[in-house]
């Protein structure tokens, strides 16, 4: 089977330019929340936003990548593998994603790691319910996906009262900018 995909292209969620708090780089930085809020002042610009809503200029690159801290969670959650895998699927649906596999592990004593390939990349979650925290990775391509939606899904299920969300944008590389890009002919041969 062959099939051609289109150059990479840019979010059009995304605006096409800097928004300000946003690092020259396009790095939005963010400063963990108050309890009673979902909301945080960018540290670059002492400016009260929405993390989950940044408007990172994105041109030529193939996507976002969201780094989140979750602190203050509820521990029960953060323990519970099925919670998780279901918080990740429901994450992935609000990000406009495509979920190809879940995969996910409960560690003993405690603690969940979770998995999402996604058609546009993952999502990642590791979790340390004796601390009330978990480690969020969100990296998305295309121009339908918001990963800040899926960070915001996760916050909200798993009960953070603070969160810090760091976002920034993959930029093309500069020999696939201007390709078509076709998937291999056949599967790899693994050595072993």
């Amino acid at each position: 089977m062959s099939c051609a995909f289109p150059v990479l292209h840019p979010n059009p969620g995304w605006t096409p330019t800097l928004a300000k708090g946003t690092l020259a780089n396009g790095t939005i930085a963010s400063s963990a929340t108050n309890a009673n809020s979902t909301t945080g002042a960018r540290e670059t610009a002492g400016l009260k936003s929405d993390p989950f809503n940044s408007n990172v200029p994105i041109t030529d690159t193939v996507g976002k990548h969201c780094i989140l801290e979750l602190y203050d969670c509820d521990c029960a959650k953060l323990d519970d593998e099925s919670l998780l895998r279901s918080a990740i699927s429901n994450a992935a649906l609000r990000a406009g994603a495509t979920l190809l596999q879940l995969i996910s592990h409960r560690f003993e004593p405690h603690g969940v790691t979770g998995l999402a390939l996604l058609a546009e990349s993952h999502i990642s979650i590791h979790t340390w319910p004796e601390s009330g925290y978990a480690a969020v990775d969100v990296f998305t391509c295309g121009d339908h996906t918001m990963p800040e939606r899926a960070c915001r899904v996760l916050a909200e299920e798993l009960g953070s009262r603070r969160h810090k969300l760091s976002s920034f944008r993959r930029e093309t590389p500069g020999q696939i900018a201007g390709a078509a890009r076709e998937p291999a002919a056949a599967e790899p041969s693994w050595p072993g």
